[in-house]
């Protein structure tokens, strides 16, 4: 990038990250003047630098003008976290193929999960989660899965921060949060129900290896067919374990363990 930087303590460097973090599930296309914005840098250095950025294809710009994100990052982005969801997907498609519901992968990134995989129907009920996107992990079903694995101080710092409250539903008072998740570890997944979105629920199993939850796989299906969650656990913890066995030590091609079991 051309160019020194004229603020103090800001590198060109990071004001181009500042910009291409700027974009997120919630903001996929922006004018200048809102990447500007949200970046935190002057306008007339945001126009420089974008069009490097264009240049380059980290950015691109759609008829109307707005920015969004480029083939290259695009390019970039599928090589992590590669190896996860390389193992992961068949057994995401497996696990959709067997139940018919919305399938996703997440992994926990600071105080939020990262959805890093989801496989989905026509006829499935539609769910906020997007792949790239990211949600709380408290009210949702994989975050929970991953948060009740976290150490005990990390939930414990977890707990003491404002909860958001999406919906009516969701647990946001620390004792009673602390011991949902004393449940989901003692029982190996979570269910919530609307805690998220009205309309939906869901189930979540930990994939642990070596004893740490590197991730988290949930289904969602329609609230009105919550009592249909137990019968999703066995599958789920299936996948789980698979894709946790699979990530510790891959198996040679061509000798992937056998699909998961139908339900009942």
């Amino acid at each position: 990038m051309a160019g020194g930087s004229r603020e103090p303590g800001r590198t060109v460097t990071s004001k181009v990250l500042a910009l291409l973090g700027a974009f997120d599930a919630a903001h996929p296309k922006l004018t200048l003047t809102e990447l500007a914005r949200r970046a935190g840098v002057p306008l007339s250095t945001a126009h420089r630098l974008v069009a490097e950025l264009e240049e380059w294809q980290a950015l691109a710009r759609d008829p109307d003008g707005r920015l969004r994100v480029g083939l290259r990052l695009w390019e970039l982005g599928q090589l992590a976290p590669g190896r996860l969801v390389a193992l992961a997907h068949p057994w995401l498609q497996e696990l959709f193929g067997t139940t018919g519901e919305n399938v996703h992968l997440a992994v926990r990134d600071g105080m939020e999960v990262l959805y890093v995989d989801k496989v989905y129907g026509r006829r499935a009920v539609p769910i906020v989660s997007r792949t790239g996107g990211r949600l709380p992990m408290h009210p949702t079903g994989v975050g929970r899965a991953l948060l009740a694995h976290e150490p005990d101080w990390f939930v414990t710092s977890y707990l003491a921060r404002t909860l958001e409250r999406p919906t009516p539903h969701t647990i946001i008072e620390p004792g009673r949060l602390a011991r949902e998740l004393a449940g989901v570890r003692a029982q190996g997944y979570a269910f919530t129900y609307e805690e998220m979105t009205l309309g939906s629920c869901s189930a979540a199993a930990p994939i642990l290896v070596d004893g740490r939850a590197m991730a988290a796989l949930g289904i969602v299906l329609s609230s009105r067919r919550a009592r249909e969650l137990p019968r999703l656990v066995e599958p789920l913890l299936h996948v789980a374990a698979r894709i946790g066995r699979a990530f510790a030590d891959p198996p040679a091609a061509g000798a992937w363990p056998s699909p998961v079991p139908r339900s009942p």
